[in-house]
């Protein structure tokens, strides 16, 4: 199979970001997602996987509020929720699958501005990664046998807390760094 340019998948996922936008019949958007899934390959269930893990908390609780709106209301529509989920899911199936098969410095690299942001970002994931995993270690390590609850309670929160404080500062130090060099100027 002949290799797509890493600047044509950048702008065909925009576009189609775009185009999912405009689609609002349920059907037309499980189809797409099927369509998706089957085009994917043998990653379609890790990719299906992590998409559905990535979105679940906010899309549960985005649902439930529009559920209680609808009872305090009066009104029952299941299928603006419908909509909404699989348009969410798609779009999000879409992303992962686009971050797997394009290296995004590449297809940004005629922007430097892009780019420069773009390589920040990556710097921050690495960095939350690198951190998660030491947590991950230092808790195994204090832990040999299973930890109840409430010592995964308190290793979460002070995973949370840290993962915020190291990206605030990461944040505040790459923007004095940015405006020391001119770039906030208009």
């Amino acid at each position: 199979m002949k290799r797509r340019s890493p600047r044509l998948l950048l702008a065909a996922y925009a576009l189609a970001l775009v185009a999912l936008g405009f689609v609002h019949h349920p059907g037309l958007l499980a189809g797409l997602l099927g369509l998706a899934l089957l085009l994917t390959g043998r990653e379609r269930w890790a990719l299906l996987k992590k998409s559905l893990a990535a979105i679940l908390i906010f899309n549960l609780s985005v649902s439930l509020g529009y559920l209680l709106l609808q009872a305090w209301q009066g009104r029952s529509s299941g299928t603006y929720l419908l909509i909404m989920n699989l348009r969410v899911l798609l779009m999000v199936f879409l992303g992962f699958w686009l971050v797997r098969r394009v290296n995004l410095l590449q297809a940004l690299a005629p922007w430097p501005t892009a780019t420069l942001i773009l390589a920040l970002t990556l710097g921050q994931i690495e960095t939350c990664r690198r951190l998660l995993a030491d947590f991950r270690l230092a808790f195994m390590s204090r832990h040999p046998e299973p930890a109840g609850l409430r010592a995964r309670v308190r290793h979460g929160a002070s995973q949370v807390i840290t993962v915020l404080d190291k990206s605030l500062a990461a944040s505040t130090e790459a923007s004095q760094a940015l405006r020391s060099r001119g770039a906030f100027d208009a």
